[in-house]
């Protein structure tokens, strides 16, 4: 049942962002019927874009009649910056910042995103005591997971 509606909401939602720089991330739906969904963009996401999603996505689920009495809430936002990343595009956007990864055997490397391939990551690390840098491409395969460094 729960994949039938994360497919039907997920279709109404590409249908809104078709077109844009904005793609989605991720469908969370509770079982108090609390729906969460988690966009980001090419050029990163706005408080007006999520918003006008919000508003039209709402109407048309409400006009769907997919719940009962109108028995849901929903909430559109952007991904975390501390979410992992799951997508190539995601990979893209992110060149230039650091990033830790974890690796299949739980290794953790932390470096800058330098590129990103449909088959790997390219990695600057910085190296023992003299700051020596190296560069490290890690197949997509290798990697558990990868999030971005906040900086301040």
């Amino acid at each position: 049942m729960e994949n039938s509606i994360i497919k039907q909401i997920t279709d109404r939602l590409e249908a809104l962002i078709d077109g844009s720089s904005l793609f989605l991330v991720d469908i969370k739906i509770k079982p108090t019927n609390n729906i969460k969904i988690y966009l980001d963009g090419d050029t990163g996401v706005t408080i007006d874009a999520v918003s006008k999603i919000n508003r039209s996505l709402y109407k048309q689920l409400e006009e769907s009649e997919m719940f009962p009495d109108g028995d849901f809430s929903l909430e559109v936002s952007s991904a975390g910056i501390d979410e992992p990343l799951k997508f190539f595009r995601q990979y893209v956007k992110n060149i230039g910042r650091k990033v830790e990864v974890t690796l299949q055997d739980d290794q953790v490397r932390n470096g800058v995103l330098t590129a990103a391939t449909e088959a790997e990551i390219t990695l600057e690390e910085t190296i023992g005591k003299k700051k020596e840098v190296t560069s490290t491409a890690i197949p997509f395969g290798d990697i558990k997971k990868t999030v971005v460094q906040i900086s301040f």
